[in-house]
């Protein structure tokens, strides 16, 4: 078993839905504490929340962080992927932000990825980050919306290999291929190692 420290509800239905069928039972975390995340890199926001949340629960504990880059855009969004409108902004109002950067530059389908790392920290004085993976996905960012699953950025990210946005996938086909999905297999081949540690 494995917590999860997550809250954000759709994240937590995606590692869930990843793990599981890799033989790893997910349980979420509930109540968790506000974690500041101003890490310089997706890394040390996972490793912190990890760290922090561990120490929280007093158990091992799962932790992520995963956002959008557009390189052309000087790695916009970035780790304010969830905030880059603003403290309070949502999902549209973060495309509808990045759209306009993009026009703004001139910019017609500038490529992107989506970037997650993962990281599991078990609790102590001080907590310690036992294991930890990253993941990648590559595609483009498309002028309009498109699709009606998925969450954040899906509508407008396009993924080359599939011919779609990530939000005209099917929540299963999305997960088989997405960063998230990357970062939690490359995590699973390592827990092998460390198994005795996190006592699962």
């Amino acid at each position: 078993m494995i917590l999860v420290g997550s809250k954000n509800p759709h994240k937590l239905h995606e590692v869930r839905a990843i793990l599981e069928p890799l033989g790893l039972r997910a349980v979420i975390a509930v109540n968790l504490p506000e974690v500041e995340e101003d890490g310089r890199t997706f890394a040390d926001n996972a490793r912190k929340k990890a760290i922090e949340y561990a120490a929280f629960l007093r158990a091992p504990c799962l932790a992520d962080d995963s956002g959008l880059v557009v390189p052309a855009l000087g790695d916009e969004p970035g780790v304010f992927s969830a905030r880059y409108a603003g403290p309070e902004s949502d999902d549209d109002a973060n495309i509808d932000k990045l759209l306009r950067r993009i026009e703004e530059q001139g910019l017609v389908e500038p490529e992107a990825y989506f970037v997650c790392h993962v990281a599991i920290a078990v609790a102590g004085a001080p907590g310690e980050v036992v294991v930890e993976a990253e993941g990648r996905v590559p595609g483009r960012i498309v002028g309009a919306r498109r699709g009606q699953h998925g969450f954040g950025y899906d509508p407008v990210f396009f993924h080359e290999a599939s011919g779609a946005t990530f939000a005209e996938l099917e929540p299963d086909q999305k997960n088989a291929l997405s960063h998230r999905a990357n970062a939690l297999k490359a995590l699973a081949e390592k827990i092998p190692a460390v198994r005795d540690t996190l006592d699962l």
